[in-house]
């Protein structure tokens, strides 16, 4: 059977380097134990290693033609190759409910929704590895003070802890990206709970960073006449915390952020 052609509108670039295909796959053995599901598979090239794992291996595909490649490559994963968009997969059904280990070569224009459908998820991923922009990947585990840090940073360092693995460069890829690559993997941390409202967190991360050179006073304003339009906000703005801007928070800081806020708009 001959090859897939990469479909540009499904962000496609096939990986061509079998170490490097090995080296991703067996990113997923730091949790041995529990299944995997593989995101976007292509013409297998980390399936087949995945399938060497003593372990459930499912893969959901979009591209009709690249499921028909891995049907015909390897019939026995007939009943494992889901035809679908992972975006509005119900992943509680993937896995009978259990736990799993997400993996993929992820295409770069979704892996942000890729990321934020694996938060909504979280409880069902333990570990999450692949392969993504490089600098997706140097958002997600950036620190506080750097350019990288941002929305992604924060909302996945508040429930994983990202590992930066090793980078991939364009030309081991079909088409060649005109980017750099990277794997990482996450791993889920010890937080069980936010100790504030997790809605009003992610809406106060997302509302701090859009305008990033703002200072947190400037940033907050309109969501504080959002959440309690009837209160006059200068005292509270007054504290010197506000005078900061976002990048220099802590994932720490900004859920204490979030508590204050939260506290404030129920006493006003």
């Amino acid at each position: 059977m001959r090859n897939v052609k990469p479909k540009k509108f499904l962000g496609q670039h096939f990986l061509t380097d079998l170490t490097i295909a090995k080296r991703i796959a067996d990113t997923v053995d730091a949790l041995p134990d529990l299944p995997v599901l593989e995101v976007g598979p292509g013409m297998g090239v980390m399936t087949q290693y995945l399938m060497q794992k003593p372990r459930p291996l499912k893969v959901v595909e979009l591209d009709f033609e690249s499921v028909e490649y891995l049907l015909h490559t390897w019939p026995q994963m007939e009943n494992d190759i889901i035809e679908d968009d992972f975006l509005k997969m119900h992943l509680d059904q993937t896995f009978e409910g259990k736990p799993f280990v997400l993996t993929g070569n992820y295409p770069y224009n979704i892996s942000s929704q890729i990321f934020f459908k694996m938060l909504d998820n979280k409880e069902l991923i333990p570990c999450c590895t692949g392969m993504i922009q490089k600098e997706v990947a140097d958002r997600i585990c950036a620190h506080p003070g750097t350019k990288a840090y941002g929305i992604l940073s924060v909302l996945i360092q508040a429930w994983y802890t990202p590992e930066y693995l090793f980078t991939v460069e364009p030309g081991v890829f079909n088409p060649p990206p005109k980017v750099r690559s990277a794997v990482i993997r996450m791993m889920r941390n010890d937080t069980q709970t936010l100790r504030c409202d997790d809605t009003l967190f992610k809406k106060v991360v997302k509302t701090t960073f859009n305008q990033r050179r703002k200072t947190l006073r400037n940033n907050l304003r309109p969501l504080l006449s959002e959440l309690a339009p009837a209160a006059d906000h200068s005292t509270f703005l007054s504290d010197p915390l506000f005078n900061l801007r976002p990048e220099q928070l802590s994932v720490e800081q900004f859920l204490e952020l979030t508590c204050r806020v939260e506290e404030y708009v129920r006493a006003s």
